[in-house]
């Protein structure tokens, strides 16, 4: 038995059109952005989602180290689990990505556990299988205390039917909104728990295939695996999962479960929409002072970098212009020159920051601050 979908209050439907109408308008703009640096924005996004998903595990690394090791940076300055869990969750974020548009998809419980082995594939062991359902019990436990269990769940005996109606559950269609289901994916999925380990990881990657198959938006502006990762977020995720019980009683209603999400969404999607906004006029900024300082245009790639994200390697600049190993040397060291950066490290591990000739009107667009707007507040 899984948990049966909740009807919507007048206020989710009007949150939820909202959330619809910002998508929309985001897929508008992102068709009629310049490439050049929307592509940035999207792996950036990627990053984000990816650095969060696993900071909720306790795997910590900031985003702006995940866009390197995405690039394939070697030497960045974190411990070797983090990195595996990184570069792990990134792949399989990666082949979800690919998915979205997938002609001949299915979901199916091959699929899952081939999702799941791309996460857990290096951490494999016989009492720990990875793509395999448990074995034994499994316990969310809790954080200040793992002598206690916050969440016990079903027997592994019961977890082959449980997931067989899960994925029978995935095939068929119903009249809920996509956003809707996704959710309920989420929720049905962590709280069967049928791996011994990265459960919350794999529910939320479930939720953002889901969310990317609608098609309305590409996978990376899709997620609100960043937004469940700030703090705050984090904390109330895991109460109002915790008010679901102690144990597995689907027959109960989880219009609490809705309602989080839907602010979820709804703030995430005012999120990726500051930044847009904030990554285009920060382009804007660096070409008028490429143009006016004579600096080549490829160049404005490195210094949004710097301004978005805080600093640029070699490797990300070079890949994302297209130039061998020579050319990127050659314009940083250029850059270096004119003191519009400043080199941190020596060799491999370098990276640049910004210098005391790098235009500041870009680095305050950059710095400035969103305002996240409670969508129910209206309501209240």
């Amino acid at each position: 038995m899984l948990f049966p979908t909740p009807a919507l209050s007048d206020a989710d439907d009007r949150v939820l059109s909202e959330v619809d109408r910002m998508r929309e308008a985001l897929r508008h703009q992102l068709q009629n952005a310049p490439t050049a640096w929307t592509g940035g924005l999207r792996k950036f996004l990627t990053a984000d989602a990816v650095a969060a998903s696993n900071s909720i595990e306790g795997f910590k690394v900031a985003t702006v180290d995940v866009e390197d090791l995405m690039a394939g940076e070697r030497d960045v300055d974190i411990s070797e689990e983090n990195r595996a869990e990184t570069l792990a969750y990134e792949r399989m974020m990666t082949y979800i990505q690919t998915l979205h548009d997938a002609q001949d998809f299915s979901y199916s419980k091959g699929l899952l556990n081939a999702l799941h082995w791309m996460l857990q594939g290096h951490r494999h062991a016989a009492r720990r299988p990875a793509g395999q359902w448990r074995r034994g019990p499994v316990y969310v436990t809790d954080v200040r205390d793992p002598s206690i269990a916050t969440y016990t769940a079903p027997e592994a005996a019961a977890v082959p039917t449980l997931m067989a109606e899960l994925v029978d559950w995935l095939t068929d269609t119903d009249e809920s909104h996509p956003l809707v289901r996704a959710a309920m994916a989420h929720l049905h999925l962590v709280s069967i728990h049928p791996w011994a380990d990265g459960n919350g990881r794999m529910s939320r990657s479930l939720q953002t295939l889901m969310i990317a198959r609608e098609g309305v938006l590409a996978p990376e502006f899709s997620s609100i695996e960043a937004w469940l990762g700030r703090p705050g977020n984090t904390w109330e995720y895991y109460q109002v999962l915790g008010r679901r019980g102690s144990e597995y009683h689907p027959n109960q209603d989880v219009s609490e479960w809705i309602r989080f999400n839907l602010i979820a969404y709804h703030q995430q999607a005012q999120t990726v929409h500051a930044r847009f906004v904030r990554s285009g006029r920060v382009w804007e900024a660096l070409t008028d002072f490429a143009t006016t300082t004579g600096l080549d245009e490829r160049l404005i790639t490195a210094l949004h970098d710097v301004a978005m994200s805080g600093r640029v390697r070699r490797t990300r600049y070079e890949q994302n212009e297209g130039l061998n190993l020579q050319q990127a040397q050659r314009d940083l060291r250029e850059l270096v020159r004119r003191q519009v950066l400043e080199p941190v490290g020596r060799t491999r591990a370098r990276f640049y920051v910004a210098g005391p000739n790098f235009p500041e009107i870009a680095l305050e667009i950059a710095r400035t601050p969103t305002t996240l707007v409670d969508p129910y507040a209206a309501t209240q």
